[in-house]
């Protein structure tokens, strides 16, 4: 198993947060999207908010690769679909490059 912890930033207004939220609750999911989501080797996704900035935890299978789950992406239009609506909510790290939104956080320390 691997674990990934990474980042995103919300447009910094609480009706759109609150909507964001929203859109996350288990009874609003998706299908297409988790489906999406377990296919590409992810047992186990978490998503932690304080005000604006998002934190999410993955745990995948060995052979995961964000590489593998972008291609995917790039073939379920259902995917595209949700990407593209929850870009109305989402801003990139000012330190993200080409479009990227969720960005690999570094383990600095571990206990």
């Amino acid at each position: 198993m691997k674990k990934y912890c990474l980042a995103l930033d919300l447009v910094d207004d609480p009706e759109l947060i609150a909507q964001y939220e929203d859109w996350h609750r288990k009874e609003n999911a998706w299908p297409a999207i988790t489906k999406s989501i377990t296919d590409s080797g992810i047992s186990n996704m978490e998503i932690y908010r304080t005000g604006n900035r998002l934190f999410m935890i993955m745990e995948t299978e060995d052979s995961f690769s964000f590489e593998g789950k972008a291609a995917m992406d790039d073939n379920n239009p259902k995917v595209q679909e949700w990407e593209q609506l929850m870009w109305k909510f989402q801003k990139p790290l000012p330190w993200a490059k080409n479009g990227q939104k969720w960005i690999v956080m570094d383990q600095i320390f571990h206990l």
